[in-house]
């Protein structure tokens, strides 16, 4: 009896752990969001199959996993007609009731970080955070240039870092003042603004927070900004033009740039900074994403209608992801 009681008990607990497991967000999910389905697509990565498809409201143009991978938020762009975020519950699969910005009109770039989904909102010319645990817009500030569109908030929150696409410019705007026991967002700011390329866009951050790399569209030329000194110490002539996103690999070793008048993208090498390839994926990509463990990154190849797979060992495609019309932002669910 004590054995079959046992068996009984270790049964209820196996299918407990199933069941609490069927609640939680998919590890290593990739989300993609195409432009013109309204849609967000979540994909097993390893088998490239689209596993759900969810409606997300007008015109998304970023999306971004909360840490925890339970919940996507999605910017409604409109370039300033819209004032959302679609929220997504990846655990259920079910899109949440939006969040209203209100005057924070044209949200468009996104991050994740300390728990906050930040956002710029263009045409209100600033930057904002939105705190899930209490549902409200917790800070806002202003960046005086125009078309704030992407965003960089680092794990610190000491420093936020934006692309202003019509003042080809950089903003730099770091905490000078206010300790943890002030809360993570009060005190001073400074911004500093960088002059940049023209239609200064896509950008990222080295991963070890020394250099910031500009692919300014315009000009077909990438900013390399020096972070200590806030200063542009060069500038490549990429061959880049019609820049939409640059993106270091995760080691930091290669940053790659997208363009959505080019049928490749340009791999470069940030120690040379020269070119070292450029890697066929259709007639024009824009969204770029490094997957975490390093292994492969996925670049949204917006007029072919899918995604394209690149094996960053080889810098080879190995393989493609239909998905919809315009495919744009990407994002990673897990680790």
């Amino acid at each position: 009896m004590k054995i079959n009681t046992l068996l009984f008990i270790l049964v209820v607990v196996l299918l407990g752990a199933r069941g609490l497991d069927a609640q939680t967000a998919p590890d290593g999910a990739l989300l993609i969001l195409a432009k013109e389905d309204n849609t967000l697509l979540i994909v097993n990565p390893a088998s490239l199959k689209v596993t759900a498809k969810l409606p997300v409201g007008p015109d998304p143009h970023e999306v971004i996993a909360s840490t925890d991978g339970t919940t996507a938020y999605i910017s409604n762009y409109g370039g300033g007609a819209y004032n959302t975020l679609t929220v997504v519950d990846l655990s259920a699969t079910k899109v949440l009731p939006s969040i209203d910005l209100g005057a924070l009109r044209g949200p468009h770039g996104l991050a994740f970080v300390a728990g906050r989904a930040w956002f710029t909102a263009e045409a209100a010319k600033a930057i904002g955070s939105y705190d899930p645990a209490t549902k409200r817009v917790d800070w806002i500030m202003g960046t005086g240039q125009n078309r704030t569109h992407m965003i960089y908030v680092s794990p610190d929150l000491n420093q936020i870092v934006t692309t202003n696409v019509s003042s080809a410019s950089v903003s730099i705007i770091e905490k000078i003042s206010g300790g943890a026991t002030m809360g993570p967002l009060s005190g001073d700011w400074n911004e500093t603004v960088v002059p940049v390329g023209r239609g200064a866009e896509g950008f990222d951050v080295s991963p070890d927070g020394k250099e910031i790399w500009v692919a300014n569209a315009d000009d077909g030329t990438v900013s390399i900004i020096d972070v200590p000194s806030k200063k542009v110490i060069y500038t490549l002539a990429a061959n880049v033009k019609g820049a939409n996103r640059l993106k270091f690999t995760p080691d930091g070793k290669l940053a790659f740039i997208s363009s959505l008048s080019k049928a490749d993208v340009a791999v470069l090498g940030r120690v040379s900074r020269k070119e070292l390839k450029r890697i066929k994926v259709g007639e024009g990509a824009a969204g770029i994403l490094m997957q975490p463990d390093g292994s492969r990154a996925y670049l949204a190849c917006s007029p072919d209608g899918y995604v394209a797979v690149i094996d960053l060992h080889s810098l080879e495609v190995v393989g493609r992801i239909e998905a919809g019309r315009e495919p744009d932002g990407l994002a990673w669910v897990g680790h």
